[in-house]
């Protein structure tokens, strides 16, 4: 089953990362809009804003070595290697979006400290203690296995390392499951994204207690990046993105046509934008 999803998730990349690239940039994640989603602002600003704002939360420990895991086009593992005069690793399940990495560090003049590679999160071609960072920034949500996906993350982590980790929630369900009408839509945004199943955030937090990352901390920002949805809403529909969406096929299509998916399931409260941080 997870060769068909792992199938699934590269086809739907592989189709859909130059366009996203040729609208939006080399950020695949949401954006931040101030803490309560109020704040207007360019749309790559935000998404670049996002990733500093994690930072400042995380204040990670010094960083030399870092993993990106599922690092798209090389968004997040340039910025950071350049932030920090790091090496940085990125690995994708994406063979078209590795390639465009390595061109892209290329571009920029990092190719001597980076490295793109295509490989299984679950199963990560990495010694133990590998890197001082491993950041993942909306890619849990792709995983099969949470349990599994967060202990290679923590496997990888060095000693005093920090683990900073952003993904798709859905709500805490302690005080009353998941009816049928929020059931529907979450598989409605499953099929389409190519997503098996998203947890809650108290579940993240039940499992990096038992890994056990030290100095925890867990954070919902899911008004912060709410207005994203509505932003790449407005943009999907120009006359550039209408020919692209064409030329990217009917898997991209699917795609944009359910963004309004995820921006009823932030509005309704169902999906959450959970944050976990911690060190090794």
């Amino acid at each position: 089953m997870n060769t068909s999803l792992n199938n699934r998730i590269q086809n739907f990349y592989d189709a859909s990362s130059g366009l996203w690239e040729q609208i939006w940039g080399e950020h695949m994640h949401h954006g931040y809009y101030g803490a309560d989603g109020l704040t207007k602002k360019e749309r790559r600003q935000a998404q670049i804003d996002l990733i500093e704002e994690l930072l400042h939360w995380s204040n990670p420990n010094p960083v030399t070595n870092l993993l990106d895991v599922g690092c798209g086009i090389g968004g997040s593992s340039l910025y950071l290697a350049q932030r920090y005069h790091a090496r940085a690793t990125g690995i994708t399940l994406s063979t078209v979006q590795a390639q465009r990495a390595q061109e892209r560090a290329s571009e920029q003049g990092l190719s001597a400290r980076t490295n793109f590679l295509v490989a299984d999160a679950l199963n990560m071609p990495f010694e133990d203690n590998s890197f001082d960072l491993v950041w993942t920034l909306e890619s849990g949500e792709h995983m099969p296995d949470k349990v599994k996906f967060l202990q290679e993350c923590y496997r990888v982590l060095q000693p005093g390392g920090t683990l900073i980790m952003a993904t798709w929630c859905h709500r805490p369900t302690d005080q009353s499951p998941l009816n049928q009408n929020e059931q529907k839509l979450l598989a409605d945004i499953y099929r389409v994204y190519c997503l098996p199943y998203v947890i809650s955030l108290p579940e993240y937090t039940e499992i990096a207690t038992k890994l056990p990352l030290k100095d925890l901390k867990i954070a919902d920002w899911s008004a912060a990046v709410a207005p994203f949805w509505n932003v790449v809403i407005d943009s999907a529909f120009t006359p550039q993105a209408l020919f692209g969406l064409l030329r990217a096929g009917w898997t991209t299509i699917q795609g944009a046509l359910a963004l309004g998916l995820m921006r009823q399931g932030y509005e309704s409260g169902l999906i959450r934008f959970g944050l976990v941080c911690g060190r090794k």
